[in-house]
């Protein structure tokens, strides 16, 4: 019997890895889960260290078709994960009627919802190392305190080292600039169809505790949907960060996800 799959989009500064526990958990319920990653990345976080050169040309319209030829290539329409800009692409994806639902995890912001500002002391586009804005790395890096800092700021620090040494890579500045990161002019491609009705099922999740996508841009986006007769649905996490997805607590968000899809008819296996 075929299985519907399940395509996880990871975010900005997280390896595909950071899927292995969500891909094993849905595989186990039936699920055909794939993880696949961005274009030019590399299999481990290690050999992405050494050359994550191969990724200063993603872009969000990169990254968006890189997707899109994805989904469409089942022959079951897959259900899509996405977390942070992989939440805004999986928006996009299934306001363009690709896929049959779509689940967006602290989801970068759509359409004209504003871009917070980035936390004080975080590296962004428009910003150097040395404070030269002149200086224009391709690459952001995290450094392990800031990612415990801004990432994962409801976990220990010893929690927080474990999690940055297995999944996190450098992102592109130009992905960055394209979500409209430190004042940057926001990607025509950072939309969704908010009012499609025949669309599939949509779930927004938050963290309430999220320093890099707040709580108040993912409810932002779930307004916007109000007047669309498909259904969109928002659940909100307390006490979790960005790092929702691969911390502790993982398994009660990806547990929520299997809860959903069931309720809403989305089987492993579709009659």
């Amino acid at each position: 019997m075929n299985r519907t799959p399940v395509v996880f989009i990871h975010g900005a500064w997280l390896h595909a890895l950071s899927w292995e526990s969500w891909a094993e958990r849905f595989a186990s319920r039936g699920f055909l889960a794939l993880t696949p990653g961005w274009p030019g990345e590399l299999l481990t976080v290690g050999e992405m260290r050494k050359s994550s050169d191969k990724l200063t040309d993603v872009g969000l319209d990169l990254l968006t078709d890189h997707y899109a030829k994805i989904v469409e290539s089942f022959d079951i329409a897959p259900v899509v994960i996405g977390h942070s800009v992989g939440g805004l692409i999986a928006q996009h994806l299934i306001g363009a009627n690709i896929g049959q639902a779509a689940v967006a995890i602290a989801p970068a912001p759509v359409n004209d919802i504003a871009v917070p500002a980035p936390p004080t002391g975080l590296w962004l586009p428009g910003q150097a190392d040395d404070g030269d804005p002149s200086v224009s790395d391709p690459l952001v890096s995290l450094s392990s305190e800031q990612f415990h800092r801004f990432f994962a700021n409801t976990v220990t620090a010893q929690e927080s080292a474990r999690l940055f040494e297995r999944y996190v890579v450098p992102t592109p500045r130009r992905l960055l600039a394209d979500l409209g990161c430190a004042g940057s002019a926001r990607s025509p491609r950072a939309v969704a169809d908010v009012g499609n009705a025949d669309r599939g099922p949509l779930l927004l999740i938050s963290g309430q505790e999220d320093l890099l996508v707040p709580d108040a841009v993912t409810r932002a986006a779930y307004k916007q949907y109000g007047d669309s007769l498909a259904v969109t649905d928002l659940k909100q996490f307390a006490d979790r960060a960005h790092s929702l997805i691969i911390d502790n607590g993982w398994r009660y968000v990806a547990d929520y996800v299997l809860g959903w899809l069931d309720e809403r008819g989305l089987r492993a296996h579709p009659l």
